[in-house]
């Protein structure tokens, strides 16, 4: 396609960007290859019962050493944390590899986009205009505008992962190991670094918006599109490009209104996450027996067996519990929300205007169903797929609600987390939408309502009371 609107270069437009050509933020080295697979960001193994020698682990953590050579320098840095971010972002950009800058036409591209979506969306939501800045990013300006919020998602599952693993370890195993405890903390930081690199650099160059994940990644009140991804997304669309754009641009204009104006918002579903953190526990009952099998010298004179060993999930695969199905269970059904209301939101400001929104609409869905970048990110970090079938569910619910009362209603759902629809609500809209148009709508409600029948009953038992003494006087 080569008729991107507003100023957007499509992938082949090279003629003004010779001067950014080659530029190259990668830190170099193979160390993307061979990383643990997305369940398993620990995955390594530490043997006992005098599986290996001690007098020989200083030339097998020299192997290690050498193993991961290949990341730069965040492997020798380190880092306090549970995750080595340094690692992670290194090879996010070696895998990214070389990008081209914005050019300050698709920022103003960016702008104009935002600012036609925005006039449109007026008319269909309460929640005013939540972008104040717009701006156009690369690949590598999504990585690092992002990592703040990577921080926020994987600390509390990292932390929990090595606090699980130190204390499910044997007695006999930890005293083996206990003045190697450090290096393993180490080596675990760096192979959920690992993880965390590999995948940041997929999402990179797919990721259309700073909202694509189902969170915002940008600075407050500031509206992202990223030009390169959007000219792929594009291709074998054969729809308008400016359609395309605008489309996107609402739907990012969309979800900074809703995080915008509901403060709580990105706190509860980060908050969601760290209470499926909490419940992870690690069976390491296999690690006898993966002990059992190690040759100390393999291990010495093979760095390929230590890579084998580090990578294998068969041993600490984690036990999810039921209080991290609830979790799991809440995180779907908020994010599905959020996302039914924003497709609601841009179908309707859009469908009269844009010919080929409904097509975009459906592109978007198959998107999801086939692991677009929301679906990768928490399928990685929490094993949890996104079933789109809760994303309709959730969109018909908002439709049924808006057509049975109005913007205001709807909208003002989002004004508690408790007025918000849960699992149940999704299979049942027709309940939750008589409750709120009943007034029913939160467990505040309820409360008050319990607390006004108590005092009614007792004006009531106080008038009984009141009656029966009259009528003794009487007789």
């Amino acid at each position: 396609m080569n008729d991107l609107p507003f100023g957007f270069s499509s992938s082949d437009d090279s003629n003004d960007r010779d001067k950014g050509k080659g530029k190259d933020n990668g830190a170099g080295g193979d160390g993307a290859q061979g990383g643990p697979g997305p369940g398993n960001p620990f995955g390594f193994a530490m043997g006992d019962g005098g599986a290996i020698d001690p007098s020989q682990l200083g030339q097998l953590f020299s192997q290690l050493g050498n193993m991961f050579s290949g990341m730069g320098s965040g492997m020798a840095s380190g880092g306090s944390g549970p995750v080595n971010y340094e690692v992670a972002a290194n090879l996010a950009r070696q895998q990214i590899g070389a990008f081209t800058p914005m050019l300050e036409k698709e920022h103003r591209a960016v702008a104009d986009a935002v600012r036609l979506a925005e006039v449109w969306l007026d008319e269909q939501t309460t929640m005013p205009a939540g972008i104040t800045t717009t701006a156009a990013w690369t690949p590598v300006d999504w990585l690092e505008n992002s990592m703040p919020t990577w921080r926020q998602l994987c600390d509390p599952i990292a932390e929990q992962m090595a606090k699980t693993m130190d204390t499910g370890l044997p007695e006999e195993a930890k005293a083996f190991a206990g003045p190697m405890m450090a290096m393993i903390g180490q080596l675990s930081g760096t192979m959920y670094g690992t993880q965390l690199g590999q995948g940041l650099g997929q999402l990179a160059g797919d990721v259309l918006t700073s909202t694509d994940i189902g969170l915002p990644l940008a600075p407050d009140r500031t509206g992202v599109l990223l030009p390169q991804a959007i000219a792929k997304f594009a291709e074998g669309l054969d729809l308008p490009a400016q359609e395309i754009v605008v489309f996107l641009a609402a739907r990012e204009a969309a979800h900074i209104r809703l995080f915008s104006h509901v403060p709580w918002l990105k706190q509860r579903l980060l908050a969601t996450v760290e209470e499926y953190a909490r419940g992870i526990r690690i069976d390491l009952g296999g690690l006898q027996d993966m002990a059992t099998g190690i040759d100390p010298q393999e291990l010495l004179t093979n760095p390929g067996k230590i890579e084998e060993l580090m990578g294998s999930a068969a041993s600490f695969e984690p036990e999810t519990t039921p209080a991290q199905q609830a979790a799991l269970s809440r995180l779907e059904t908020l994010l599905a929300l959020i996302e039914g209301w924003v497709e609601l939101v841009v179908s309707n400001a859009l469908g009269d205007r844009i010919p080929s929104t409904a097509a975009l609409t459906e592109t978007m869905r198959r998107r999801r169903a086939s692991g677009g970048p929301a679906e990768q990110t928490f399928a990685t970090l929490i094993g949890m797929d996104l079933r789109p079938r809760k994303l309709r569910e959730a969109a018909a619910l908002w439709r049924s609600l808006t057509d049975a009362s109005d913007l205001t209603v709807r909208d003002g759902v989002w004004g508690h987390p408790d007025l918000l629809p849960d699992a149940d609500d999704l299979d049942n809209p027709a309940g939750f939408i008589d409750r709120v148009i009943g007034g029913d709508v939160s467990g505040i409600d309820d409360a008050i309502a319990e607390l006004e029948r108590q005092f009614t009953d007792r004006d009531e038992n106080d008038g009984d009371k009141k009656d029966g003494d009259t009528g003794d006087d009487d007789a």
